[in-house]
């Protein structure tokens, strides 16, 4: 195994989670200072949703033509331009635009780098690496927003220290193999219905951590500043969710490796749904620290064991289409999180947001427990193998 791009491919990716940690709240926030309400703010969050939709539709053609490392590159520089002008400029109507272009690039860079790292591991160790992977991405992310408070948001220097990060991830990749072979029609975007329908219970986690993770970092602080915390509390309550997510992944996918991934799988989902019911309930108790953590921690391990169960059963051209409908169904449930979650707020209740992802995780539940909700029968880690291996 080649180690040195292992961690060089999860290096650049967990850039772009660093990236993304601070522009998304800091999007959020500029725009509320602005006056601008729950809705036009939950449209802003939507259009990376928007580009994701678009970019899975691109990324095989790009990789065939410029090969799997520089396409990445390439993608990372674009979304540095991107975030840089989002600094020099500040109108809604061009951010509209910039952070559908980011969209676009960045899910050329997370389709190809999850593919990238899928192809690496070997199945006896893929739930520890792509956990490990899924650690450094959920931490990168929570390091956003504790950067962002200690940098502050009442000037742009936010916006150039992510596109540093993300020109610095470019250059990480400089030189390393072992990326899948990719023809034109990989990752197209087609299939996207014989996917859903041949694993029901992977393509909803995919949507609903999607969701969950577009609402966290926009929606969320935004939920607590209007539940009365100050923006410093709010930032701090955010990042506790993604440490959630961050610290337990590995454990998580070290659990992938000795049990079966489906009982697991289905476990995130009882948890996830039952912290979503009790957060308007204990809000503004210290109970409420404790849940966070569970909250990020099983909707990430739902993004997780989809990666796991994905990379255990392709290779190559096959791996990439898996992962471009996993990048559509990303990009679904980011763009019906923030647009539903921020109607909601507006107009039926400021507990939308908790709301929803508990009526989400009560959908992945039901479908969980459903035979072939995965596309396979149930195996143990060690049982499983992967074609080419």
């Amino acid at each position: 195994m080649r180690w040195g791009t292992y961690f060089a491919v999860c290096g650049a990716v967990i850039a772009v989670g660093l990236s993304l940690g601070l522009t998304l709240p800091l999007v959020s926030l500029r725009l509320e200072g602005w006056g601008y309400d729950t809705f036009a703010i939950g449209v802003m969050a939507a259009m990376p949703a928007v580009g994701v939709l678009l970019g899975a539709r691109l990324t095989g053609r790009l990789a065939a033509w410029l090969g799997v490392s520089a396409a990445l590159r390439l993608c990372l520089l674009a979304s540095a331009l991107s975030v840089a002008l989002l600094a020099l400029l500040p109108y809604y109507p061009l951010w509209l635009l910039l952070r559908l272009l980011i969209g676009i690039s960045l899910t050329v860079v997370f389709v190809l780098g999850e593919s990238w790292i899928n192809q690496l591991v070997a199945d006896h160790l893929r739930g520890r690496l792509v956990a490990l992977y899924g650690t450094g991405f959920a931490l990168s992310q929570l390091s956003g927003p504790l950067l962002l408070a200690w940098l502050g948001t009442a000037d742009d220097r936010a916006f150039w220290f992510s596109a540093g990060l993300l020109i610095m991830g470019s250059l990480l990749l400089l030189g390393h193999s072992g990326m899948p072979q990719v023809d034109a029609q990989s990752a197209a975007g087609r299939g996207l219905l014989a996917f859903c329908r041949r694993a029901p219970a992977i393509a909803w986690a995919v949507v609903l951590f999607a969701a969950f993770e577009a609402m966290v970092l926009t929606l969320l602080p935004v939920y607590l500043l209007r539940e009365g915390f100050d923006q410093g509390m709010a930032l701090r309550m955010a990042s506790v969710v993604v440490v959630g997510d961050a610290v337990l992944q590995l454990p998580i996918g070290l659990l992938a490796d000795r049990m079966p991934r489906h009982t697991l799988f289905r476990l995130c989902g009882v948890v996830l749904l039952l912290s979503s019911v009790v957060i308007p309930l204990l809000l503004h108790t210290p109970f409420i620290w404790p849940l966070l953590v569970l909250f990020g921690a099983s909707a990430g391990g739902l993004y997780t064991l989809s990666l796991i169960l994905v990379g255990q059963r392709y290779r190559d051209d096959a791996l990439v289409r898996a992962n471009a409908q996993i990048a559509l169904l990303w990009g679904i449930g980011c763009l019906l999180g923030p647009l539903s979650t921020g109607a909601a707020s507006q107009w039926l209740t400021g507990h939308a947001l908790p709301i929803l992802m508990a009526l989400g995780a009560a959908g992945f539940v039901a479908l969980a427990w459903r035979r072939a909700a995965f596309g396979e029968e149930e195996q143990l880690p060690s049982e499983t193998a992967v074609p080419g291996q």
